[in-house]
């Protein structure tokens, strides 16, 4: 009489564990290749992306090291407590020297991509909460790809141009007539970008744009730019080149979070 394990309905069912653990193995590695990389991972790429365009990254993180555990020292030793202010100089040190890089970091992310298509874009795109982005420009310039990208927060309009001052003034000029005649008590901002004179660099558009007077309430701010919605802006494509949202900065790698 055959051996009950040798039954061709135990050898399938053998066939069938055996495709079912490749298969998993073979998901498993799948899964870990698609992994995130950890903190520490993130941190180092970070530091390598910047240091290969800033190399006075690393002077300026020592050095910030340094001040901050020679403070603490200084102060250890005039309350007769030094090694206790050593132990808090040391991640305070840390701190300092991490904040110095992702600064850096975001400088050297935006000298990559600076001057290609959508680049100012990218430059708002990191504008924190409280600002409603047009995803698309506003206005463009196909041949030239000279473009307009638009913000709308509590300062109003905010327009951000992309091309040379004497290309781009008139597609600014357009938009500017069009929003002042559908939003005539609205104040429209334009801030050029470049590295020209009265130009602002794209690692300063954020902070340029967060300065401006605040003139709407957050109520308003909603109705402008659902008025603007209604209206149906011309949904111009993108230059080709740089998708503005998917180049900018990856600000939580940059604080190694």
């Amino acid at each position: 009489m055959a051996n009950s394990t040798d039954s061709p309905a135990n050898s399938a069912a053998d066939r069938r564990r055996g495709l079912f653990s490749r298969k998993s193995a073979a998901d498993k590695a799948a899964a870990k290749a698609n992994k995130q990389p950890g903190r520490l991972k993130q941190i180092a790429q970070v530091f390598q992306m910047t240091r290969r365009n800033d190399p006075n990254v690393v002077w300026l993180m020592l050095l910030a090291f340094l001040a901050v555990v020679a403070v603490c020292l200084i102060i250890g030793l005039l309350i007769q407590n030094w090694i206790t202010l050593l132990i808090i100089s040391l991640p305070l040190g840390l701190l300092a020297a991490t904040f110095i890089l992702s600064r850096r970091a975001e400088r050297a992310a935006f000298a990559q991509i600076e001057g290609q298509p959508g680049a100012s874009g990218a430059a708002l795109s990191v504008l924190r909460r409280g600002w409603i982005l047009q995803e698309q420009p506003v206005a463009v310039n196909p041949r030239t790809q000279d473009a307009v990208f638009r913000a709308v927060g509590r300062p109003g309009v905010v327009l951000v141009t992309e091309g040379p001052s004497h290309r781009v003034k008139q597609l600014v000029d357009a938009e500017r007539r069009k929003l002042n005649r559908i939003l005539p008590n609205v104040k429209v901002h334009v801030i050029e970008t470049g590295r020209g004179e009265g130009q602002v660099e794209l690692s300063k558009v954020a902070k340029t744009v967060q300065k401006l007077k605040k003139e709407l309430t957050k109520q308003e701010v909603a109705a402008v730019d659902k008025r603007l919605q209604a209206l149906g802006s011309s949904k111009l494509p993108i230059p080709k080149g740089v998708d503005p949202f998917r180049v900018r900065p990856d600000r939580r790698a940059m604080r190694g979070r």
